[in-house]
């Protein structure tokens, strides 16, 4: 791995870990942990974030998008930060981590 890959994945690690910082209020569990990130993406200096809530009519969806971008925008080297609701695949239980299944009953 050269120096420049190992760097853009330390930086999209990073980015994993300031959303893992975001908490859902109604649940009380990180975005990360919920498994509502898809994908992370980082190049030239922007962040860009695949993610979906555990229903089209989440109450706190503005909320927890401002959130992220905000986490995001901590992170050195992330100067843009582009957040993707995206529906497809739709959400399920079965994305959450073994943590949070356990944390919510699912396990």
């Amino acid at each position: 791995m050269s120096d420049a890959e190992s760097s853009h994945d330390s930086m999209e690690e990073a980015c994993y870990e300031a959303l893992g910082k975001v908490v859902d209020p109604e649940l009380g569990l990180d975005i990360v942990s919920l498994g509502l990130i898809y994908k992370v993406t980082v190049e030239s200096g922007q962040a860009d974030v695949d993610l979906t809530m555990t229903s089209p009519g989440c109450p706190v969806a503005d909320q927890l998008l401002f959130q992220a971008q905000n986490e995001l925008l901590k992170v050195p080297g992330v100067e843009r930060a582009k957040m993707n609701l995206v529906w497809s695949p739709p959400w399920s239980p079965e994305m959450m981590s073994l943590e949070a299944k356990m944390s919510l009953g699912f396990a």
